[in-house]
């Protein structure tokens, strides 16, 4: 496919160096002019709609990163405030009792999906003073542990992730309460499990999830692929250069597996925690990438578009103008050819007028001469017969020069060209039949193809009948010493007459083919012929509005082809008209 258009725009190139300089800038020119504003606006728009698209990406990812943020920090205010509701609701003796304590732990679990794995009452000194969970629990001495201290220095407290030896996760979360005059310490400690299931639905996609780190960068849930470590990324998302407005830091960084990650990230817990949405950019740009995609192929089809009509314009432009400049080329030869023949008219007049008269005198003397020679006194000259030799020699080349000087009048003169009714069928057989004894002599076949029912022409008769002698006396001179054949035929194309003279003869060589209708140039040897025929040929069929052609190949024969226009039917009823009035015209009288 692509072989056969390679194949189609070098046949559509021009061979001519101008030409195709001028094809080569129109089609540069006819391709660049719409090209650059269409992929200027292109460009402008992709990139509207590519900052556009990134800023809602952007806003929905930190929209889903806001909405994860409230959702733990409602879940967490709710687990504190679960516990808080223990300490006032129930008294010290009710938590001191394991049973009830127990009892009190599977009340919150029936409407909490079990979080709460454990509950503990602790002194404040620190002691373990009753428990209930769901997990084996030890007991330990608390007067140390970071989370009892804070809680009861603040009244509670949400701590940390922690693992035990176990390798069980869970955070602690804790609330002061005085009783009887002393400071107790309500425990409860919460699975990461829970929370992990919490986070995620709190995912974005089917590349992104959500962690949460504290603000040493350590991971309080499990960072699912987060591909980068808690530190560098805590580092990052606490940058205040990455933050918007809405307390929202976003980072895009490149994970250890070498994939573009977008990180989006909302502090929780009173700024102690930090919330994490992240996901891939791949995925979170992915109508971007689709739009891209479109955006290209668009573009390369509108090219492609552009560069087949380019072409195919400045094509048919230089077309046009290569086919005016011939026309135009052609025009100035023929004008070139009018006013050759005009200047040698004139001069061809001049010259016949005067030849004329000397060869007029010296026919005339010959025979005078000849009248004296038949004198007596001269007949007994013993060189009577070498005179009278002479003197027919004398008016035979007379005769010739007064032929040509009578062939270069009709060159030159202003012929009446009154237009007659001329049926061509006729005309063409009765023209035939003229030359048929010397095509029999000169061993010639004749071939016809007349068209049945030529339209009749309005021309001048004498002069057309001129042409055709002309081309078929030149075709028979081209056979006279080898025979051929003499083909001629003539028929109605596109209300066009035309009328083709073909012979098998020796044919013209092609340097002399732009030159056979210049005046006195011929290809007869010497005496044989004027040079004139062919140039009042070309003079006749001009005035008639038509052309004529010749094609011809040295050693396989010469065509000439006459085209002449039918006449309208406006001239036609103007020509009828005048016949008409001649006709009514009274005849002159006879002297």
């Amino acid at each position: 496919m692509f072989s056969h258009i390679r194949d189609h725009i070098k046949k559509s190139i021009p061979t001519n160096k101008h030409y195709r300089s001028l094809m080569k800038s129109m089609l540069l020119l006819g391709f660049m002019l719409p090209f650059l504003p269409m992929t200027l606006v292109g460009g402008v728009i992709y990139y509207q709609f590519s900052s556009a698209y990134q800023k809602n990406v952007l806003a929905q990812i930190g929209e889903a990163t806001l909405k994860g943020k409230q959702i733990i920090d409602n879940l967490l205010m709710e687990k504190l405030n679960d516990i808080r509701f223990i300490t006032t609701t129930f008294s010290l003796d009710d938590l001191q009792n394991e049973a009830a304590l127990q009892g009190i732990l599977e009340g919150l679990n029936a409407g909490n999906e079990s979080v709460f794995s454990v509950l503990e009452l602790v002194d404040e000194e620190g002691n373990q003073v009753a428990w209930a969970g769901t997990v084996l629990w030890p007991k330990q001495l608390y007067m140390e542990k970071p989370w009892f201290r804070k809680a009861i220095h603040a009244g509670y407290f949400i701590s940390d992730v922690s693992s035990d030896s176990r390798a069980y996760s869970y955070f602690t979360m804790a609330v002061k309460k005085d009783w009887r005059g002393e400071q107790w310490v309500l425990r409860s400690v919460i699975s990461l499990e829970a929370f992990n299931k919490l986070l995620g639905e709190a995912g974005i996609g089917t590349t992104g999830n959500a962690f949460i780190l504290n603000m040493e960068g350590q991971y309080q849930t499990e960072p699912d692929g987060a591909g980068i470590s808690g530190k560098a990324l805590s580092d990052l998302l606490l940058d205040t250069s990455n933050r918007s407005k809405t307390d929202v830091s976003t980072v895009q960084e490149t994970d250890v597996y070498g994939n573009e990650t977008m990180y989006v990230a909302a502090s929780l817990n009173n700024k102690d925690w930090i919330l994490v949405c992240r996901q891939s950019v791949s995925e979170s740009l992915s109508g971007l990438n689709r739009a891209r995609i479109v955006t290209l192929a668009a573009i390369l089809l509108s090219t492609l578009f552009l560069a087949i009509n380019a072409l195919r314009l400045s094509r048919k432009t230089v077309h046009r103008i290569e086919l005016a400049d011939k026309k135009k080329q052609k025009m100035n030869e023929q004008m070139f050819q009018t006013g050759k023949l005009a200047s040698i008219g004139e001069l061809a007049a001049g010259i016949a007028h005067e030849i004329n008269n000397p060869v007029a005198i010296m026919v005339e003397e010959a025979g005078w001469i000849d009248d004296l020679l038949q004198e007596e006194e001269f007949r007994q000259t013993q060189n009577l017969d070498e005179f009278k030799r002479s003197l027919g020699q004398i008016r035979i080349q007379g005769k010739r020069c007064k032929d040509i000087t009578h062939k270069l009048l009709s060159f030159a003169r202003k012929t009446d060209f009154t237009l007659q009714h001329v049926r061509l069928n006729q005309l063409i057989e009765d023209i035939i039949t003229i030359s048929a004894k010397r095509a029999k002599y000169c061993s010639v076949v004749v071939r016809t193809d007349i068209q049945e029912g030529l339209p009749d022409l309005y021309l001048p008769q004498t002069e057309i009948q001129q042409v055709l002698l002309n081309l078929i006396n030149n075709s028979l001179d081209a056979m006279e010493d080898k025979g051929g054949t003499l083909s001629i035929s003539a028929g109605l194309q596109d209300g066009t007459i035309f009328i083709k003279v073909s012979d098998s003869g020796r044919g013209i060589p092609k340097e002399d083919c732009s030159r056979i209708f210049d005046p006195f140039f011929t290809t007869k040897p010497v005496g044989r012929g004027t040079g004139l025929g062919l140039s009042i040929c070309y003079g006749i069929v001009k005035r008639l509005g038509g052309e004529i052609t010749v094609n011809s190949i040295v050693d396989a024969g010469t065509t000439f082809l006459i085209k002449i226009p039918v006449p309208k039917e406006k001239d036609i009823n103007v020509v009828k008209a005048d016949e008409a009035a001649d006709s009514h015209e009274l005849p002159e009288p006879l002297c």
